[in-house]
């Protein structure tokens, strides 16, 4: 299984757009993203090429980079995308931003390489790309029902900070907040 991990182009969106549309046909889906496959469908061609601008740039001024494992053939198998989250700011779920920090949001690996070193290489990519941009630590949320997403990222060494999220409109269910401070 060779692959690299990089990060994705702006004039990849076709590619990422591929790609998210997959991840939504997942059956871990409903538990592991807040999105549809149906609503992403929907989006219009714009919508993904700004998406791939957006997260696209190394240096973040855009606050977010995409990342990308690709096999050797060039098939997309697996991504990650790290957001920077400035102190002082409210988070997407309403809560303020108490320090700089990284987010580690859509993590998407193909069902046939998933339990292997893919994972990991994204997730050490994004962080040694967040770490770079002076993040005083990352977090991520994972919906309580996710148990494989949750023992992934506390191998990655990643634990629950006790921050709950609710979830709009499904009100029974939970999302948990795990954080990585930075590494000495």
């Amino acid at each position: 299984m060779n692959f690299e991990v990089r990060p994705i182009r702006a004039d990849e969106w076709p590619a990422v757009k591929a790609l998210r549309l997959r991840s939504l046909k997942d059956p871990a889906a409903p538990v592991a993203f807040l999105d549809t496959h149906e609503a992403a469908s929907a989006r219009p061609d714009s919508f993904w090429q700004e998406r791939a601008a957006g997260s696209s740039d190394v240096s973040g001024a855009g606050g977010a980079l995409q990342f990308v494992a690709e096999a050797a053939d060039g098939t997309w198998v697996g991504s990650v995308v790290m957001l920077i989250e400035e102190a002082g700011t409210t988070d997407w779920a309403g809560f303020p931003v108490e320090r700089r920090q990284g987010h580690v949001v859509g993590v998407f690996v193909l069902p046939e390489w998933r339990g292997g070193p893919v994972t990991k290489a994204l997730f050490d990519a994004a962080l040694e790309w967040a770490w770079g941009r002076g993040v005083e630590a990352v977090r991520l949320i994972v919906h309580e029902d996710n148990p494989r997403a949750q023992g992934f990222y506390r191998k990655a060494g990643f634990v629950p900070s006790g921050k709950v999220v609710p979830l709009e409109g499904r009100e029974e269910e939970k999302e948990l907040e795990f954080v990585l401070g930075k590494p000495a």
